[in-house]
């Protein structure tokens, strides 16, 4: 399964200076591959097919800070960063 992570890392080229970040700062960003079960890939996948205005990072990043927020991290740093990947600009300006 690790071949079909590279080939889908190596088919995307990710153009960091168009894409949205949640913060005008700068950031340290850290990549990871993961494999996910196909039911849990499928449940996101059809996520964002019926929500343009989400995409797989927005979604994996919204993810991992509200659970660590739940699990009791008090970061502010982490609500701020939970906040905006939910409620940021471009989730507003699709259709809700």
């Amino acid at each position: 399964m690790q071949n079909s992570g590279l080939e889908t890392i190596q088919s995307k080229k990710i153009d960091h200076q168009n894409s949205i970040s949640i913060n005008d700062q700068k950031e340290s960003i850290v990549s990871f591959i993961e494999d996910v079960p196909a039911y849990l890939n499928e449940a996101m996948r059809k996520y964002i097919d019926d929500h343009p205005n989400w995409d797989q990072h927005r979604l994996m990043q919204a993810a991992i800070s509200g659970y660590l927020l739940e699990k009791g991290v008090t970061s502010l740093e982490m609500r701020r960063f939970y906040t905006q990947s939910m409620f940021c600009k471009r989730s507003m300006s699709g259709s809700i």
